[in-house]
């Protein structure tokens, strides 16, 4: 019997998951840690600690599934983007990896702007705007406010990366998770030479270019010691946490596109070929798929009703304590009192701003039309409409650029919410499918890795084997034209609040 092992290299959390080959869950470990934040501008974490969380999971995993290490046969590996970790000769880190939040590089990101121009980068690297987010803004202001530390630098990583190097001894990459670093070409598949002379980079410092789903290597004799797993097990190339999530649900070619309603909102659209929105609204990444790529966006998601949950539904937290239940469960039970269109009731989810496809982040968070005829259960489905909303305005740019959607493919927590699923279908007009395995980053991964090392021919083959479709939820079309109307009274709204976010 042979499994697959994967990892989810996440922001606050590590999963492990320890799959058979038709898919099934054999084994799940989450191993959860905190973010540093030394200044106000600065998020950051001890390398280690990733190590360390990755090593419990995969002790759990073993403890758990009672496999012997000789049956996993390969590992793969879906990872954050753009978090940064800086290594000397040896390998060692020389710093805490500085995680994909961090702001601190404010002032890079508007000198490489300037320098560059965000059109002409865009075209190059498929990122929309130069931001602080992006590592080659991070790598500059190492060069400017530490130098000390910069020019110790052997390798600039990413975490995945990392992951790869100390798993194998090989430094390597692949193009889903490096094409937001802004220093490496989406087109020609090359590092921007440009980008690096400016900030500084050496070709030689960057890892060797490969696809995802590659061998990478089997895993080192002392690693494999360590773990608890065997050498024989190999390591593949994985990709972006998205692009995984994507390939998970089989969003594997065009037509198809997911939606993740977890924290963010994260759109993926699978496309053949670049393509580039004259807006400036849509990026353009390189997807977990050898020579495909992905128009991916994300905004503000379910973490509008997380807040909405923890500031105004104690008494719905404690009852789900109490009950044992998942407190969501019953705010959905709330909302399902409410018809269509909340009475008139109409939200922005904009409470850290608005992110692709307006891009404003002076924007606010709004509710707009409510009288003394509405209560809780109309503020709880108005979020829940304003997030499908926020997919129905991303589904509108993406058809505007020439890109067929067809169906949608669901996965992250608001996907367990069958009633916010029926939202989403309405406001769409699209069959939406939410998937047996909920874990879909770490099944894409999984789905890689079975490619590198021959379990499955290609990815067509693993995702007919491994994604399993858990409902097809159908849009109701006597709900169309209350929602058509609310959906035109949510983009009336953004339009006439706009001279006011301005004044903020």
């Amino acid at each position: 019997m042979r499994y697959i092992l994967a990892v989810d290299l996440g922001t606050t959390a590590i999963k492990v998951i320890l799959f058979q080959v038709d898919g099934q869950v054999l084994a799940s470990s989450t191993q959860e840690y905190q973010l540093l934040t030394p200044t106000e501008l600065a998020v950051e974490l001890e390398v280690e600690t990733y190590w360390q969380a990755f090593k419990k999971g995969v002790a759990e995993i073993l403890t758990k599934s009672k496999v012997h290490p000789d049956q996993i046969h390969s590992l793969g590996i879906s990872a954050q983007g753009e978090t940064l970790i800086l290594v000397d000769k040896e390998g060692n880190p020389l710093t805490h990896a500085v995680v994909w939040l961090d702001n601190r590089a404010q002032q890079e990101a508007g000198e490489l702007a300037k320098e560059f121009g965000n059109e002409n980068a865009y075209h190059i690297t498929g990122q929309v705007e130069i931001v602080p987010t992006w590592p080659a803004a991070k790598i500059l202001w190492f060069k400017k406010h530490q130098p000390e530390i910069f020019h110790k630098v052997s390798k600039f990583l990413l975490i995945e990366d990392y992951f790869i190097f100390r798993l194998t001894g090989r430094y390597l990459c692949e193009g889903s998770l490096i094409c937001s670093t802004v220093y490496w070409d989406i087109i020609k598949k090359v590092w921007w030479k440009e980008m690096l002379d400016y900030s500084g980079i050496k070709e030689e410092q960057l890892p060797e270019i490969c696809e995802s789903g590659e061998v990478a290597g089997p895993l080192l004799p002392s690693i494999a010691k360590e773990l608890g797993l065997s050498t024989e097990t190999i390591v593949a190339t994985g990709a972006l946490d998205q692009a995984c999530g994507a390939i998970g649900v089989g969003n594997i070619s065009p037509g198809v596109i997911s939606e993740n309603t977890g924290a963010a909102l994260a759109i993926c659209a699978t496309v053949e070929s670049p393509i580039f929105d004259k807006k400036g609204r849509m990026p353009c990444h390189y997807h977990g798929i050898p020579n495909t790529y992905m128009a991916h966006t994300f905004t503000t998601g379910g973490m509008v009703l997380r807040w909405f949950r923890d500031k105004f539904c104690s008494s719905e937290m404690d009852l789900a304590s109490l009950l044992q239940v998942d407190s969501y469960k019953l705010l959905d039970q709330e909302a399902e009192k409410v018809p269509p269109g909340c009475n008139g009731l109409v939200m922005l989810p904009h409470l850290q701003g608005a992110m692709a496809p307006e891009s404003n982040p002076k924007a606010k968070g709004v509710f707009y039309g409510f009288t003394l005829h509405h209560g809780k259960p109309h503020f709880i489905r108005s979020i829940m409409e304003a997030i499908a909303f926020a997919v129905k305005r991303n589904i509108d740019v993406l058809e505007d650029l020439g890109i067929k959607v067809v169906e949608i493919r669901s996965l992250g927590g608001g996907s367990r919410s069958p009633l916010w699923s029926q939202i989403k279908a309405d406001v769409t007009e699209r069959s939406v499918f939410t998937m047996q395995n909920e874990e879909a980053a770490c099944l894409g991964a999984a789905m890689l890795a079975g490619v590198a090392t021959g379990i499955y021919p290609n990815l067509k083959d693993a995702a007919e084997k491994m994604v399993q479709v858990k409902k097809k939820i159908e849009p109701q079309k006597d709900n169309a034209a209350v929602y058509k109307k609310a959906y035109q009274n949510y983009l009336d709204l953004y339009n006439s609040l706009l001279g006011m976010f301005k004044k903020e």
